[in-house]
């Protein structure tokens, strides 16, 4: 049987500062990172994942996936990170550290094709290496955020950015990730990254996001 994930209406994480790497160049932009960041703003984490918010969070703690603590938490992320630039670098997917979060940023271009929800089978090998990096780390929650450019309806680029995301979930959990770590979420517009009136900018919006975030 097919697995699937929770989908989760939400808003947003806000982002403030972060280190990223240049998707094609593979270098690396740092700005002023707080110390000591890493609030766990799960978009959508005030509206509970199942009947209550921590539903996700015990589901992971019952099966035996400890929580993390203390330093811990910064160690363990930095290897998630450590690991994932090197499997991602050349692919395309950026890499964004803002705290103790992790945001892997995945152009619709390289993912979809136009106006579809089916990842193309070209991109799974990349998708395989997220999965990798997610069973052998395994005390992270795992948000897939759909996001599209303001092209189109409302509500055809909200399916879309949510189908999107969840196609994204359902192949990694399909690789062997633990589908119990996973939330979607679909903004359709609503949440650019550039301008909406230029190619370029529509370009940049169209993405899916995915977002690891230590289990506390």
């Amino acid at each position: 049987m097919k697995k699937t994930v929770l989908v989760v209406m939400a808003t947003a994480l806000l982002v403030t500062a972060c280190t990223t790497t240049d998707p094609y160049t593979g270098d690396q932009k740092i700005s002023n990172t707080a110390a000591g960041a890493g609030l766990g703003a799960l978009a959508g984490a005030s509206l509970g994942l199942l009947a209550g918010g921590n539903d996700r969070r015990n589901a992971l703690i019952g099966a035996g996936i400890g929580a993390l603590a203390g330093g811990a938490i910064g160690a363990t992320m930095d290897q998630n990170e450590a690991e994932l630039r090197r499997q991602l670098q050349g692919t395309g997917v950026s890499v964004t550290r803002s705290g103790d979060q992790i945001i892997l940023n995945m152009p619709s271009d390289i993912t979809f094709n136009i106006d579809q929800d089916a990842v193309k089978p070209g991109f799974y090998p990349v998708l395989n290496s997220v999965a990798l990096v997610l069973k052998k780390f395994k005390q992270t929650t795992v948000d897939v955020f759909g996001h599209t450019d303001s092209t189109g309806g409302d509500q055809h680029n909200f399916d879309l950015s949510q189908r999107r995301a969840l196609a994204v979930a359902n192949y990694l959990s399909g690789q062997g990730v633990d589908q119990r770590r996973f939330a979607v979420t679909g903004f359709g517009k609503t949440r650019p990254i550039a301008s909406n009136a230029t190619a370029a900018g529509r370009e940049q919006n169209r993405r899916v996001e995915i977002q690891l975030s230590p289990l506390t």
